[in-house]
């Protein structure tokens, strides 16, 4: 989760979560050696939506699907924006209903809502070639006083973070992450009002993520937000970076941050002390590990070429993973890119189907995606 996701978590209430995609023979993407039952079962909040029924086609990419309703209309209850271009960040706004979302080629941030037509916020000058240009978005921690959103953004002479005032040009804040043909992926989070983590791709050179001179394969702790002002150079909380995914946080002070190396896909752990890295989860069939979003005993991981959303059960006091991870949606929205956790409890995610051949005629989108309270399906 992004930025304000503190009080969206506040927002929430205690539910349990049942797998809701049994992995069989097939159809499992994962190592599923581990046996031991979820204890305690995630959660991310209940709510009465509309339910996804398991046995409708798939909405993003079903060649023999009928036309739409109308255009950039989706019958889907549980889409909640259509018609956007390739989507990079997605972050919660205050409240929990409805949230930004930026397109990753074009720069353009989009105001989202169920029941709303998208609206342009505003605009960055971007570098979308070789996966690059906007691809991460997070709000102020006093986002409703100051109104600051930053982002993470590829332009044509490197990868940087800036700062978004409403009515202003983008500032810079942090600048000279190394751009590459590929690895340029991005990802940023706060961790508490005044520091925020930069997580930076290895710009496709696996040996500048472990090489301390350079700002590329990081996680970075960034102290000095005021583009104004010169301040201390980040410091490294996590090196040896592959292709970034995401980094999120929870209420209990942990860090964790999704990325792709060329041997696995992985979920990595930070304790709250800073003291402890250790991997979590490994995915060696390599899904295309993405956004995360976190809470106390669960994350959720958007699969961009696994189709789905990764539900893992952690130990809150240990960050292990006892099981495999749940699928939910799978194949039902296409790629999934940005996750965030909305005020109902709800997973948002935004789907990146137009990066390749056969996007659907409403893509790409955002879209919700209800956890079961239990009974391992979709009531």
């Amino acid at each position: 989760m992004k930025s304000v996701r503190s009080s969206v978590r506040r927002a929430t209430t205690s539910a349990v979560l049942a797998a809701a995609v049994t992995l069989v023979a097939g159809c499992a993407r994962f190592d599923d050696s581990a046996s031991t039952p979820f204890s305690p079962e995630p959660s991310f909040g209940a709510a009465e939506i509309e339910p996804v029924d398991p046995d409708a086609p798939p909405t993003s990419t079903t060649a023999n699907q009928g036309p739409p309703p109308g255009p950039c209309v989706d019958p889907d209850p549980n889409v909640i924006a259509t018609c956007l271009d390739t989507t990079g960040g997605l972050v919660m706004l205050p409240g929990g209903a409805s949230a930004l979302v930026g397109e990753r080629r074009t720069g353009r941030i989009m105001q989202v809502a169920a029941g709303q037509t998208p609206v342009e916020v505003t605009r960055i000058d971007v570098d979308g070639s070789a996966g690059g240009g906007l691809l991460d978005l997070a709000l102020s921690p006093s986002y409703s006083e100051d109104g600051l959103l930053y982002a993470y953004v590829t332009t044509g002479s490197d990868n940087r973070v800036v700062r978004v005032a409403a009515g202003d040009t983008p500032k810079n804040v942090l600048t000279g992450i190394p751009r590459g043909t590929d690895g340029n992926r991005g990802a940023l989070d706060f961790y508490g009002p005044d520091q925020l983590l930069v997580l930076t791709g290895d710009a496709g050179s696996p040996t500048a993520a472990t090489d301390p001179s350079s700002l590329a394969g990081k996680l970075l702790r960034v102290n000095s937000l005021n583009p104004a002002q010169s301040g201390p150079a980040p410091t490294v909380a996590l090196s040896g970076i592959g292709t970034a995914g995401d980094v999120c946080t929870d209420q209990t002070g942990n860090i964790w941050v999704t990325d792709r190396t060329a041997v696995e896909d992985r979920l990595q752990r930070i304790d709250p002390l800073g003291a402890v890295i250790s991997p979590v989860w490994t995915w060696p069939d390599k899904p295309g590990v993405a956004g995360c979003a976190a809470t106390p005993g669960a994350v959720a991981v958007s699969l961009t070429n696994g189709k789905a959303m990764a539900v893992l059960t952690t130990d809150q006091d240990t960050g292990a993973v006892s099981a495999a991870p749940s699928l939910l949606v799978q194949d039902r929205y296409g790629r999934l890119n940005g996750a965030a956790i909305s005020a109902d409890g709800t997973i948002w995610a935004g789907t990146v189907n137009k990066d390749v051949d056969g996007a659907g005629p409403n893509d790409d989108r955002v879209v919700k995606i209800p956890v079961p309270a239990g009974g391992g399906g979709f009531d």
